[in-house]
């Protein structure tokens, strides 16, 4: 975790790749950054996925990860109930253990203890992930149980990425696989689902 001038950094930083007060099924991505892939949302905080985040920044030539929680809001839940900024910022160099230690908890912590209530990946619902040059980015939502990532250089790129870190899927099957559960298992709604197939489609199709 950072300090309050780390935090408002990591934001500004965040804010070049995406649009914070977005949600999906918009665009959350201010500039389409080419094919997306879907994962679902807890994966984010596993260690396939740090190497997955990993690899996407050194493409970029980025050396930090950062990792910042969009809701439940800084000022009127972290700080009053936890005295924390809600960002994490991670060296590429860093492990699986490090990232844990940044976004987990304690595996014997009871629900009432505070370090597992701290623990973004138990209190995080809405996460964006990116790095400083803006390139490529993972905005998570736990509502919908689905996190998507932009920023692949190039489809054979992004396909061995795909290959190497997966499950992950195209936004037609992330509908019917990640997102359907969020929805009680039923075909989600058109409101929802039309907007997410636009704008996370596949590029030329």
């Amino acid at each position: 975790m950072i300090d309050r001038s780390g935090y408002f950094d990591v934001r500004f930083r965040s804010s070049s790749i995406f649009d914070l007060d977005a949600r999906l099924p918009g665009m959350v991505f201010k500039e389409d950054a080419g094919d997306s892939l879907f994962c679902e949302f807890d994966a984010i905080f596993t260690s396939d996925l740090w190497s997955a985040l990993c690899a996407m920044a050194r493409w970029h030539g980025d050396e930090q990860i950062e990792l910042l929680v969009l809701e439940p809001d800084c000022d009127t839940y972290y700080l009053p109930e936890h005295r924390m900024y809600p960002a994490v910022s991670l060296s590429v160099e860093a492990g699986a253990d490090d990232y844990w230690e940044a976004v987990g908890w304690d595996v014997n912590a009871h629900e009432s203890d505070s370090g597992f209530a701290r623990s973004v990946a138990i209190s995080g619902n809405v996460i964006a992930v990116t790095g400083p040059s803006g390139k490529w980015g993972c905005w998570g939502e736990r509502d919908p149980e689905v996190a998507v990532f932009q920023g692949f250089p190039n489809r054979t790129v992004r396909n061995e990425w795909w290959a190497n870190f997966g499950p992950f899927l195209e936004v037609a099957d992330a509908l019917e696989s990640y997102i359907s559960p969020a929805f009680g298992g039923r075909t989600v709604p058109d409101e929802y689902a039309a907007p997410l197939a636009a704008n996370y489609r596949p590029s030329g199709r």
